[in-house]
C-alpha cells in the first residue's frame, strides 16, 4: 500500500475513534492514522481497545488498534478523570488494551489502568 493510502484510510479510521471518545470526554485528539510495520507503511487498524497512560501533562484514556497504536485520546487530565473516560469507553464495549505498552506518535508508553493507588 502507498503511504498516501495508507494516510487516507488510517484518518477515516482513527476519526472513528476520535469520535467515540469525543462522545464520552468532551474532547478528543487524533493522533496518528498510519503505522510503520518491517519498513512499510500501514493504515492503524479497524480494532478498538482502550487504556490510560501517563503524559507530560498528565494522564490520557486513548484508542488503540490491535497493535497498540494510538488512533484518538483525551487531553491530558488528573489520573481519576482518565480512568473515568476509561470506563466510559469499556461501557460503549470498547475492550482494555491486554498488553502492557501502546505506541503514541514515536514512543512507547506502558499503560497504567490496572495499577493499584499508593
Amino acid at each position: 500500500m502507498q503511504y498516501f493510502q495508507a494516510v487516507q484510510q488510517g484518518k477515516l479510521r482513527a476519526s472513528k475513534s476520535q469520535m467515540k471518545m469525543f462522545d464520552v470526554a468532551g474532547f478528543a485528539m487524533l493522533t496518528l492514522t498510519t503505522k510503520k510495520i518491517d519498513g512499510k507503511f500501514h493504515p492503524v487498524g479497524e480494532e478498538e481497545f482502550t487504556a490510560v497512560i501517563n503524559s507530560p501533562d498528565g494522564h490520557v484514556a486513548v484508542i488503540v488498534d490491535k497493535d497498540g497504536f494510538t488512533k484518538a485520546q483525551s487531553k491530558a487530565v488528573e489520573k481519576e478523570e482518565a480512568l473515568s473516560i476509561y470506563k466510559k469507553l469499556r461501557d460503549t464495549g470498547i475492550e482494555e488494551y491486554p498488553e502492557k505498552e501502546i505506541q503514541i506518535w514515536s514512543e512507547s508508553r506502558p499503560t497504567i489502568q490496572n495499577q493499584k493507588t499508593e
